[in-house]
């Protein structure tokens, strides 16, 4: 059944607009707080969010709703999504929560739920807590007594910028590099320069003056061009772009050239290949990732699982088949050896590592296979099913025809907008491009008919 709050990330949306008021937000806090209730223990939650100015309204709705379930809220402010995944665990809390729309504009918002192992709700968990939220649970709610109490903590900074150099051997330093990190006036604003300035890196931050409204405007890793332009004015030999919450990356080596999460999840995958330390002998993606990925894993002999679009099925993927290495084209890159989620700082210093262990150029390292040709659109919809259209099914039927066994074609609606993405890849860029535009006038004659 379809879900009404819930997407592929969370409950996601405009912010002050359904669902993202602060009268959901608050229920959320009382159903999620209920759902993970068990003992008779003091219950917490730790409550992190990134820079947009909606935060403020959803934080104090969210904290209302989880007191109003008895539970004690710990306060952690702008702080990256995998932070919040991590301190789950490291204070012991039955839930976590980011409230974050990623890398979505400011005026859009989000609320990120994890267990108390630090991993994404499951669809069941989640469809537990949607089904709550359109109930009366006041009967359910703590009495006077139990209350929930709340509270800011500080050192959170600390703790994560210590557990991300961490992830680096003790041995290894970054002196003698260059970097310049753009921070997408995000979650990861403080925290990233201090990380790469720790482990002896020459730092140019930019991007790190977050107004609310400013989150990846024009900047972080879904605008990597003003990183680019930065890299070659200040001759840097990498800069590393994060989101608005800092749970996807993407670098840009020395000449300005974009690598992507397909890129990165390469070289990551080669590297602990030939150290011994890649697990289950393969790497998880989604369907969204280049079929040149795959080429490349085979040529090592490794696997590539894929999932549908979304992290926490890379997640579920990786932990069902025991790897270690997965994540989505876009730059969201999962190690289970460190995190529960995408951590797009942690996958930026393995990035780094391999750089210091060849002691070549970025440009030399990082692409590490050639892409196939690949074309995403997307259409913009209001509302209607035209998937479902008998011209539109004709049309992809088609193109399946065409490209055969020669390519790909992934069609899917967004988990998070109002859009249908159409992707194809094939060796011929031509006939990638036109069965892509052909789909896409496809469903745009089909809507505009609706």
């Amino acid at each position: 059944m379809a879900k009404k709050y819930f997407g592929t990330d969370g409950i996601r949306g405009r912010a002050n607009r359904f669902p993202m008021t602060a009268e959901i937000a608050m229920k959320v806090g009382m159903a999620a707080g209920l759902s993970f209730q068990n003992g008779s223990h003091r219950h917490r939650v730790v409550l992190g969010k990134d820079t947009r100015l909606s935060g403020y309204m959803i934080e104090n709705a969210l904290v209302s709703g989880f007191c109003a379930a008895g539970m004690d809220v710990f306060l952690l402010g702008p702080i990256p999504t995998p932070a919040v995944a991590m301190l789950v665990r490291s204070l012991r809390a039955d839930i976590g929560v980011m409230i974050s729309a990623s890398h979505n504009p400011y005026h859009d918002n989000g609320i990120k739920l994890f267990g108390p192992d630090g991993y994404k709700l499951s669809d069941k968990i989640e469809g537990r807590i949607e089904a709550m939220l359109d109930k009366e649970v006041e009967l359910a709610l703590a009495d006077n007594g139990g209350l929930g109490r709340a509270k800011r903590v500080d050192g959170v900074h600390d703790r994560y910028i210590e557990f991300a150099k961490r992830t680096l051997p003790r041995s290894m330093s970054l002196a003698g590099l260059r970097i310049v990190v753009d921070c997408a006036n995000g979650a990861a604003y403080k925290v990233a320069p201090a990380v790469l300035w720790e482990l002896g890196a020459e730092v140019v931050p930019i991007h790190v003056e977050p107004n609310g409204v400013n989150i990846n405007e024009e900047c972080g890793s879904t605008h990597p061009m003003s990183l680019a332009k930065k890299v070659h004015e200040v001759r840097a030999d990498i800069g590393i772009a994060l989101d608005g919450d800092a749970d996807r990356v993407v670098i840009v080596d020395e000449n300005g050239t974009v690598i992507d999460g397909d890129q990165i999840m390469g070289l990551i995958a080669r590297s602990w290949h030939e150290m011994g330390r890649l697990a289950g002998g393969g790497v998880v993606a989604t369907v969204m990732s280049n079929l040149g990925l795959e080429r490349f894993l085979g040529d090592l002999k490794l696997d590539l699982h894929r999932v549908k679009v979304g992290d926490r099925y890379v997640v579920e993927r990786m932990r069902a088949s025991g790897l270690n290495v997965g994540g989505e084209q876009s730059g969201h890159v999962v190690l289970s050896d460190f995190s529960t989620t995408g951590d797009g700082l942690v996958a930026a210093l393995q990035v780094l590592a391999c750089i210091k262990r060849q002691g070549k150029p970025a440009s030399e390292v990082c692409k590490v296979f050639e892409p196939v040709p690949q074309l995403l659109k997307n259409v913009r919809i209001s509302g209607g099913k035209p998937l479902e259209s008998a011209p539109v099914k004709a049309v992809i039927a088609d193109a399946e025809a065409r490209l055969g066994d020669k390519g790909r074609l992934v069609i899917r609606p967004s988990g998070t907008e109002p859009l249908i993405r159409v992707m194809a890849e094939a060796d011929d860029p031509s006939l990638v491009e036109s069965v892509v535009d052909e789909i896409v006038h496809a469903i745009a004659d089909s809507k505009n008919a609706a």
